[in-house]
């Protein structure tokens, strides 16, 4: 639905003070009981001027777009969404036409790209990682006697349980897979 707003006129201006003055004025002449007819004629003139006051003042009109005949050139649109409730809807004016496209999940040619995930460098990093764990407590478990290379084992197999669970995690996996286009 579209809005027109015709104006006639260019002076915008309130006659209500004029209105009240007139007021005013017409009871105190008729408190002073001065000639009953002059206050009438006064008053038959006054309510002239106004009417045609009246018909000079600009005033706003609605015009519905099925009496102009035009199509609305209004950025949005009231429409329903599939449950049928009442929605606005944006009318882009730089697309030729305002209806979005829509892709089919059935058929990739329509517009929709399909990307694959590949985590196997990512996989391949913890695998090693668990694999070199592995190793570290069984060179761990071979050096009893040992205080030093206990010691130095021990902080090399710490280093690599925190990595291994800095990397073993879906944010990891997701952040450094890589994804190719098909």
């Amino acid at each position: 639905m579209a809005m027109e707003i015709s104006v006639k006129g260019s002076i915008y201006k309130t006659d209500y003070a004029d209105r009240m003055q007139a007021q005013r004025e017409e009871a105190a002449k008729a408190e002073n009981g001065r000639n009953a007819e002059k206050a009438t004629k006064s008053e038959s003139s006054q309510s002239e001027e106004k009417a045609s006051n009246q018909n000079r003042t600009p005033h706003d009109e609605y015009i519905s777009s099925e009496k102009s005949g035009e199509k609305p050139n209004g950025l949005y649109h009231v429409g329903q969404d599939e449950n049928g409730n009442k929605k606005v809807y944006f009318n882009d004016p730089k697309k030729a036409d305002n209806k979005s496209p829509k892709v089919n999940a059935d058929d990739p040619d329509n517009g929709e790209e399909k990307c694959v995930g590949n985590t196997d460098k990512v996989d391949r990093e913890i695998r090693e990682l668990k694999q070199k764990k592995q190793e570290l407590e069984q060179q761990l478990k071979a050096v009893s006697g040992d205080e030093k290379k206990t010691k130095e084992l021990e902080n090399k197999l710490a280093q690599v349980e925190q990595e291994l669970s800095q990397k073993d995690t879906d944010t990891y996996r997701r952040q450094h897979s890589t994804f190719t286009d098909q």
